[in-house]
Formats: C-alpha cells, structure tokens, sequence
C-alpha cells in the first residue's frame, strides 16, 4: 500500500512539476502565482513530510482493507449488485462528505492552539509546489486518512469508485498547490468552473489563512462567507496576462 501510495505521489507530483516548472516554463511563467519559487530544502522537507503521511495513508488503507475482508463495510466490486447510474451518484456522494468533512476540520486546525500543533507543518510552504500536495503533520495525516473508511462503512461504493477518488484526490490537491493557475480564463463564471478549487484559489488561503478552507469545492467557501475578496482579481490578472502572452506569441 505504502508503495502504491508513494508512487502515486512522486508519479503525479513529478509530472505537474516537469511540465509547469521545467519543460514549458516560459508558456506558464504568466500565470505564476508568486515572483519567488521554492528552493531544494522546501522541496526535501515536503517529501520528508509527504513520505510519513504516505505511511499513515497506507496503514489506514490497510486497515481498511481488513475491514473489508471482515464484512464491516459496504465496498462492493460486483458491478450489477446496483444500478448502473449509482456509480457517479456514490462518487459525488462521497466526494461531498469529503468535502463536507474536509471544509470543517480545516477551519478547526486553523484555530491557533490546534494550528501550532497540527497545521503548521503544511503552512511552512508558504509558496507552495505540486510536491505541497501531501505535506502534512503526522496527526494531520491521520485526520484526513479516516474519512473514506468511515464513508465505505455507511455508503455503498464499488471498488473502483473508491480508486477513481483517491485518483482526483491526488491530482486536485497537486493543481491545486501547483502555484501556477492551470484552469482558463473566465473559468470562474462558468456553470461548473465557479464552484472549482484550483491554484488561484488554494494559494490565497497559503498566504492569507484565515479564507478559501476548501478541498475540491468552492461552495462552503462561498456559503460561509469564507472566500476570498482577493480571488476573482487575481484569477483575472493571472489568465489576462497569460491571453496577452498567448495573443503576442501568435502574432509573431
């Protein structure tokens, strides 16, 4: 499990960081979201930090799968044993809870006693890096690994709904402590675009703490007047400046 979870990691991670950072860095230093970029001893603390949550990941995981095993949960893999259209519906389900789980435990870490102990840790990146994305305090860890096998304890969600959301899981926290915003202008007024977390979004609450607590879904932000007045600006300044750049480049 360790070695799955760890691969996953240094897969997704190393990809954002070739592409964005290295191989098309001048098509995206438009978008960067800070003038400064992290140095080598940012980068090994966060894999320090991410390879210990990488542990906690995979024991919850493991102990999961013994759950399993024992009949406590209701992960299923026979794909006839619900209607098909209950797949997407168990996902958004679940990623809801997440969502849900995930707004109020990260308000509650932000307060300042528990915050010296648990949230700190992910907060010392300041400016962040697709390698940010697992950072964690161990206590922190282990906070965010129990609530999917609480969910597959009270909700029925086939195997490989459970995989696919450990999979945008994975890649929604690297975009979104990616530093540079990927999503296209205008994206935030879009049906769909404006309830989205994406770098804009997450790097704000880096740097601004007390908005944007949100994992997948901008809608508790927006519901508890916790998003950002900062947000819309800078998104429009970072994708414009990207248009101009992408306008030019065409002319010549």
């Amino acid at each position: 499990m360790f070695l799955i979870i760890i691969s996953r990691y240094f897969l997704i991670a190393g990809m954002f960081h070739l592409w964005f950072y290295v191989w098309k860095k001048d098509k995206w230093v438009k978008r960067s979201l800070s003038r400064k970029v992290t140095d080598k001893k940012q980068f090994y603390t966060e894999v320090k930090w991410s390879m210990v949550t990488s542990i906690i990941f995979a024991v919850a995981a493991s102990f999961t799968f013994v759950l399993w095993q024992k009949g406590y949960t209701r992960l299923y893999v026979d794909v006839n044993k619900y209607s098909l259209w209950y797949l997407p519906v168990s996902l958004l389900i679940s990623v809801l809870i997440h969502e849900t789980y995930y707004y109020w435990l990260h308000r509650w870490m932000h307060k300042p006693k528990v915050f010296r102990v648990l949230h700190k840790v992910h907060h010392d990146s300041n400016i962040t890096s697709p390698w940010t994305a697992f950072s964690f305090h161990p206590l922190e860890g282990l906070l965010q690994a129990i609530i999917l096998p609480l969910t597959i304890i009270i909700i029925p969600i086939h195997v490989f709904v459970l995989l696919f959301q450990l999979t945008i899981m994975t890649f929604s926290s690297v975009i979104n402590h990616l530093e540079i915003e990927t999503y296209p202008a205008n994206f935030y007024k879009h049906f769909i675009g404006k309830w989205i977390i994406g770098a804009t979004h997450h790097s704000l609450h880096h740097k601004q703490f007390r908005y944007n607590f949100g994992l997948y879904f901008t809608f508790w932000d927006k519901l508890k007047k916790t998003e950002s007045p900062r947000f819309l600006s800078l998104f429009e300044e970072k994708t414009a400046k990207s248009l101009r750049t992408e306008a030019k480049r065409d002319q010549e």
